[in-house]
């Protein structure tokens, strides 16, 4: 009797499990994104915006070759088919966001460029609702409103009234302009090939991604400058091709696909949290009540988000 009682306690922890998963791979995406912007900062020097990556993705499609070609065996019709598809997420998630986001740091600090990339949930609910007409609840306002003044306190350091202060520079306004291309990917994520899995779908959308980039690198390293070979360089493009690129998309697409566009975007405001901690690890910055202040409000403005019933 008590191994029967059991089972059904077990069964609920597992399903406890598979639905905080997709969460979970959430989270370790916005933290290898976070550092994914702090090294597109510091390799601008020596790595152009298309030619980090070109490289990125050149580099996440040899790893992946090996264990999605095999999953892809067969699925030549199913692809055919949803080209079009590929092809709108390739340019918008491979090529468009990731090329202006580098191009913008190029002439913006990185607390800029993340202050910046909190604006992705507005673009990924605009875009959803021109084109699948999805609404957002009260709740989910809330909480994007409460991480975005989380994300206000960090970047202005307690001071609020500093923000009057904020000016939108070139850079600012290119990685702005990133955002758009983010929705549209989140949104056209939905429509995924149900018969290709998400390693299957990585590797394609990443080979359709590097086609269309290796013009524009050719014309980048011809008309403007080529990338320097050097040890930063080379760990630079280890990182951003391993995990801003491999696991970060995997677990992203994964947890779209889960949970939606919507509740995914929310925690895109962990983002800026992830990139305070880690200048404080590894670049040594100071910790101050106004980051505990800021990341609190972030974390409790996505679980208010995360938790609130989806909108009919």
């Amino acid at each position: 009797m008590s191994n029967e009682a059991a089972l059904p306690a077990t069964g609920s922890a597992r399903s406890r499990v598979r639905m905080l998963l997709p969460y979970a791979g959430i989270v370790v995406t916005t933290l290898c994104w976070a550092g994914n912007w702090v090294v597109g900062r510091a390799i601008r020097g020596e790595m152009p915006p298309i030619a980090l990556n070109f490289w990125r993705w050149t580099l996440a499609l040899a790893v992946l070759a090996p264990f999605a070609l095999p999953r892809l065996a067969g699925k030549g019709k199913v692809l055919r088919r949803r080209r079009w598809l590929l092809l709108g997420l390739a340019a918008t998630g491979v090529v468009a966001f990731q090329v202006l986001a580098y191009l913008g740091l190029r002439s913006t600090e990185t607390v800029n460029a993340v202050l910046l990339n909190s604006a992705a949930p507005l673009f990924i609910i605009l875009c959803a609702w021109l084109v699948d007409g999805d609404r957002v609840s009260p709740w989910q306002l809330l909480g994007m409103l409460a991480s975005f003044l989380g994300i206000v306190v960090i970047i202005e350091r307690g001071d609020l009234l500093e923000i009057v202060h904020f000016r939108f520079a070139l850079g600012d306004l290119v990685i702005l302009a990133a955002m758009p291309c983010w929705g549209i990917y989140c949104v056209l994520l939905k429509r995924r090939p149900r018969e290709v899995d998400g390693l299957g779908l990585l590797f394609v959308v990443s080979l359709v991604g590097v086609l269309m980039l290796a013009p524009m690198y050719l014309a980048e390293s011809v008309l403007f400058r080529p990338a320097t070979l050097s040890l930063a360089s080379a760990a630079a493009v280890l990182y951003v091709g391993l995990f801003a690129s491999l696991l970060a998309y995997f677990c992203w697409n994964y947890g779209v696909a889960k949970v939606g566009p919507n509740r995914s975007g929310f925690m895109l405001h962990l983002l800026p949290a992830f990139g305070t901690l880690l200048a404080v690890i590894f670049l040594h910055e100071s910790v101050h009540p106004y980051h505990f202040v800021g990341i609190g409000l972030i974390i409790a403005g996505v679980v208010v988000a995360t938790s609130a019933a989806a909108p009919r």
